[in-house]
């Protein structure tokens, strides 16, 4: 029977996280003869805008086959048991760390709200309704005071990433126990090397713009570092490539939705786009941008009904200069997530991306030229024509000349540099790379552990 276990709110800013606790229950459970892995372990993201997000806000989910019931509940309460090890030593009191299991296929009411829970609010209240209704196939374990946890662990386990639906990997490494809270070690020119042979592959490895490498975090936790990319083969010879100066301790490969744009849906009308929400919307540029204090950049979009700023936010550096360069009557395609209205600002769109779709033709007025002899004439008075103040030539019927500029910017997709990216949006290089079938076998290895 299959058997699917959703862990999330693990990580606290004392240490830990979510997917090194996963980590080393596979490394414990791996190998077990009644235990199959039907499917590699999911990190799911859900929706980056909701306020009380953890700091990736995502779950993981194990998707395994045993014998029965019994060797499911066995199995749930093993796990239970070394979770609640681990949290014990990063516990933190704004952490609402739950770990759930669903026996059997996953009911469609919970894969709606997984999708659901990407892309909008899941009140705690839905999740309640759903666990009375199924409450003979799920199983759940807080592990403190919280039940938020309860949202990001059911929900994550309906995100199945099946057909039809984009994905990504993600390996992680992490680090030995004596290396917690230092410095990582890893070799800036090798990832630059590791980024050229591997483009199209793996991708956001470095910001070369600010000569940075992106796959390593920061902070307390275990994780080493973390190379996302389109197929597991790819990301183990990606790994092989990195020159490391410290002990790994394990690595993991997981299937993902980062970097498919997931939480975003496309609307029609200005009017849907919804507070804590990601949207795709078309529009006309409907006021010139502005910079505004601290260095962000504003315009307002219309579809002839609402209008709606859109702000692109100073740390994007030169994507500013692209939202900048926009005009009014330009066709776009803005991609972000909605932000709520406050005493400063109204409902606004954070800006992730933006497809110029049309430019707004602009035009400059001159006077015009003198027919006698070649010379700009000047305006005899509103109304009144012009006259040459060379040869004295006049033309009461005279009119500026309307001259077109061309604009700077080019019809096409821009994109912020990649340290700015956020889990779940997408390059513009995965641009046709979408996935169409989920994996119908595990890439060997896809985890270590020493």
């Amino acid at each position: 029977m299959g058997i699917h276990i959703g862990f999330d709110d693990i990580d606290s800013p004392y240490g830990g996280c979510t997917t090194h606790l996963v980590s080393e229950i596979v490394s414990r459970i791996h190998g077990t003869p009644w235990i199959e892995f039907m499917d590699y372990p999911l990190l799911i993201r859900l929706n980056p805008g909701v306020p009380w997000k953890t700091r990736g806000n995502g779950g993981v989910v194990l998707r395994l086959r045993v014998p029965g019931i019994d060797y499911a509940t066995r199995l749930f309460e093993e796990i239970t048991s070394y979770v609640e090890e681990y949290v014990w030593e990063y516990r933190f009191p704004g952490s609402h760390p739950v770990v759930s299991m669903v026996i059997g296929s996953v009911p469609d009411r919970l894969k709606w709200l997984g999708y659901k829970a990407v892309r909008d609010i899941i009140p705690l209240e839905v999740i309640d309704r759903f666990i009375e209704k199924h409450r003979d196939r799920v199983r759940y374990k807080l592990l403190s005071s919280g039940r938020r946890g309860l949202v990001g662990s059911l929900c994550s386990i309906g995100v199945l990433l099946e057909d039809g639906v984009d994905y990504t990997y993600e390996l992680l490494v992490y680090r030995s126990r004596e290396y917690y809270g230092r410095p990582r070690i890893v070799d800036r020119e090798s990832v630059k090397a590791m980024d050229r042979a591997t483009r199209g592959y793996t991708f956001n490895n470095y910001d070369y713009e600010v000569d940075k490498p992106l796959i390593t975090p920061h902070g307390p936790d275990p994780v080493l570092l973390g190379i996302r990319g389109e197929e597991p083969d790819m990301l183990v010879k990606a790994l092989e490539m990195l020159v490391i100066g410290e002990p790994i301790e394990s690595w993991m490969i997981y299937r993902t939705n980062q970097a498919t744009d997931m939480h975003l849906r496309r609307i029609e009308y200005l009017e849907e786009a919804y507070p804590y929400t990601g949207v795709i919307v078309r529009a006309r540029v409907s006021r010139n941008p502005r910079r505004i204090p601290g260095g962000h950049v504003v315009f307002s979009i219309s579809d002839g009904v609402r209008e709606i700023d859109v702000i692109a936010y100073e740390p994007t550096g030169w994507f500013r200069d692209i939202a900048y360069s926009l005009q009014k009557g330009d066709l776009v395609e803005v991609y972000g997530m909605v932000r709520p209205a406050s005493s400063s600002h109204g409902v606004t769109i954070n800006l992730e991306k933006i497809r110029v779709i049309e430019l707004a033709k602009q035009y400059i007025y001159r006077a015009p030229l003198c027919p006698r002899c070649g010379r700009r004439m000047k305006s005899m008075g509103r109304g009144k024509g012009y006259k040459c103040k060379k040869c004295g030539y006049k033309d009461p019927n005279a009119e500026k000349e309307k001259i077109e500029v061309p604009r700077s910017l080019k019809p096409g997709f821009y994109q912020p540099p990649p340290r700015v990216f956020k889990h779940l949006m997408k390059p513009i290089e995965r641009f046709g790379r979408e996935k169409k079938y989920a994996p119908r076998k595990l890439y060997t290895p896809w985890f270590y552990h020493r």
